[in-house]
């Protein structure tokens, strides 16, 4: 997990490509990162699933809900299947 803090925004990338220990290690941190927006980056793992991005739902909620952005960045997805109450994004620009 390499984390990268520029200004409110936080960008969080996964490096080990294990998405549900990525989950949960930013689960775990998630008070250190609570009052800024972040940005998960998860663009290194191209077999990623709509099921592997549905369980940073319940952190996304909390985290929107405090009025804070929370960004999802995948690639190789077909977008439209992805729930509306998730923002993933294909690129960090």
């Amino acid at each position: 997990m390499k984390v990268d803090q520029k200004g409110h925004t936080v960008t969080i990338k996964d490096t080990q490509g294990d998405v549900n220990a990525f989950l949960e290690k930013v689960t775990q941190q998630f008070k250190t990162f609570e009052k800024q927006n972040i940005i998960i980056d998860l663009s290194s793992d191209s077999n990623i699933s709509e099921n592997d991005l549905k369980a940073f739902l319940p952190l996304s909620k909390v985290h929107r809900k405090a009025k804070k952005s929370f960004v999802i960045v995948a690639t190789d997805l077909d977008f439209n299947a992805i729930s509306d109450k998730l923002v993933v994004v294909p690129s960090l620009l």
